[in-house]
């Protein structure tokens, strides 16, 4: 039997019979930011996928420069590997810096329109001293897309 002390009730009598009633007000809002949490996830991760699929496939034009080689203090050759699509055409800048960071040289690179893929080519910056480390900044295709 139950009992009061204090004006509250104690024992069995207390508690509502399991299932009988439906769920609580604590299970309703945990079910219902399940929800939204799992809707709000989902819509992350199809934007991140968006995006990254925006970026990848909208890149005209891109290049890596695969090594440099300081031929003298007033030139360096560099090796760079340009993949574009085949009406792709653009600009590649490529930046020679001295051993205290300033620059020393800076070219920019025509890429043309003609073939599509993958190709490997060597360019000649003309440097005002020693560079003891050449970058490739970026490339723009014409029409203004970076890659």
């Amino acid at each position: 039997m139950a009992t009061v002390r204090d004006g509250e009730v104690s024992g069995s009598a207390a508690r509502l019979p399991e299932g009988r009633y439906g769920r609580s007000a604590d299970e309703h809002a945990d079910r219902k930011l399940k929800i939204v949490g799992a809707v709000l996830g989902a819509a992350l991760v199809a934007m991140v996928g968006w995006f990254g699929y925006d970026y990848v496939a909208g890149q005209r034009i891109s290049a890596e420069m695969i090594k440099f080689d300081t031929v003298s203090d007033s030139e360096v050759k560099v090796h760079l590997e340009v993949r574009k699509k085949a009406d792709a055409a653009g600009t590649c800048t490529l930046r020679s810096l001295a051993e205290d960071g300033t620059e020393v040289g800076r070219r920019d690179v025509r890429i043309d329109a003609s073939g599509a893929g993958r190709t490997d080519e060597i360019y000649t910056v003309r440097t005002t001293s020693r560079a003891t480390s050449t970058e490739l900044t970026g490339c723009v295709a014409d029409g203004g897309s970076s890659g």
